[in-house]
C-alpha cells in the first residue's frame, strides 16, 4: 500500500527546514530507525555530502539517522532495502537526470508502489507526478527523458503562486504557464501553496495543511480545492 507525503516546499517562510512537518514526519516514519535521502537535486549547487549532513541533523532529532545514496555503491539496492526513503527539493532537471543516469527511476516507482513511505518535497514531490513538466525550475541539464514516478495520477506544480495584483512584474503567472502546458498535454496539474502537502495512503490521495490549492485541467476553469479533500476523483 502507498504511503507517500508529498510536500510544496522543505521550509515555510519564518521556519526552519522541515520543522513545520516534524509532527507528521514522527507519525509517517514511525517504524523507520533509517531512512534514504536522495539529495540529486542539490539546491543553490550544494554537494550531495553537506546536503545529507543537513537532513540528518533534522531527522536526527526525532531519533532517525540518515545515509545518503550517493554513499551506496550500488544504489538500485540501497532502495530496495530501505525502510523509509526522502528525495530532496533543488533543481528537478537535475534530479531526473541523475535517477535515470543511476538506473533507479523504475525501481524508486516499484519500492513506493510496494508501501515503502516516502517523503517528497519540491523538485522530490514533482518527481510523484505523471512528468516533470510543470516544473518551475531552470533546465540547466537535460534528461534522457520527463517522465517520472506516476505514483500519482496527475502532475503538480509546487510552490505554487497566486497572481500579485500589486507587483509590476510583467512575466507569466504560474496559471498563464500551466495554461501553456495544457495547450500541448491533457493531465491535470495541482498547484500545492506553500505549507501544504499531499497525503497518500493506497489508492486515498487527500490535501493537507491549513490552505486550499488550485487544480487545473485542460478546458476547464481551475477550481480551489479545500483542505481535507479527496483527490481520487483524478484517477
Amino acid at each position: 500500500m502507498k504511503n507517500l507525503i508529498i510536500a510544496s516546499t522543505s521550509t515555510i517562510h519564518g521556519g526552519s527546514y522541515l520543522d513545520y512537518l516534524l509532527p507528521i514526519l514522527k507519525v509517517h516514519f514511525a517504524a523507520c530507525q533509517s531512512i534514504l535521502f536522495i539529495p540529486y537535486a542539490r539546491p543553490s549547487g550544494i554537494s550531495h555530502e553537506v546536503y545529507t549532513q543537513k537532513v540528518g541533523s533534522v531527522f536526527n532529532s526525532i531519533g532517525i539517522s540518515v545515509k545518503g545514496i550517493h554513499e551506496f555503491s550500488n544504489p538500485i539496492e540501497a532502495i530496495e532495502q530501505a525502510e523509509g526513503i526522502f528525495t530532496g527539493g533543488g533543481n528537478t532537471f537535475l534530479l531526473v537526470s541523475q535517477l535515470y543516469e543511476n538506473k533507479v527511476m523504475a525501481v524508486l516507482k516499484q519500492t513506493i508502489e510496494k508501501g515503502t513511505p516516502y517523503l517528497g518535497t519540491s523538485a522530490g514531490s514533482n518527481i510523484c507526478g505523471l512528468t516533470m513538466k510543470t516544473t518551475n525550475d531552470m533546465p540547466i541539464i537535460y534528461p534522457p527523458s520527463f517522465d517520472t514516478l506516476g505514483v500519482i495520477p496527475f502532475n503538480l506544480n509546487p510552490h505554487y503562486l497566486d497572481p500579485d495584483t500589486h507587483s509590476t512584474h510583467m512575466g507569466e503567472t504560474r496559471e498563464t504557464r500551466i495554461k501553456e502546458f495544457h495547450q500541448f498535454n491533457t493531465p491535470a496539474v495541482f498547484g500545492l501553496r506553500e505549507g501544504s502537502w499531499l497525503e497518500v495512503k493506497g489508492n486515498s490521495i487527500v490535501l493537507r495543511g491549513t490552505l486550499t490549492a488550485r487544480l487545473f485541467r485542460p478546458n476547464q476553469e481551475a477550481v480551489e480545492l479545500e483542505s481535507g479533500s479527496e483527490l481520487n476523483f483524478l484517477k
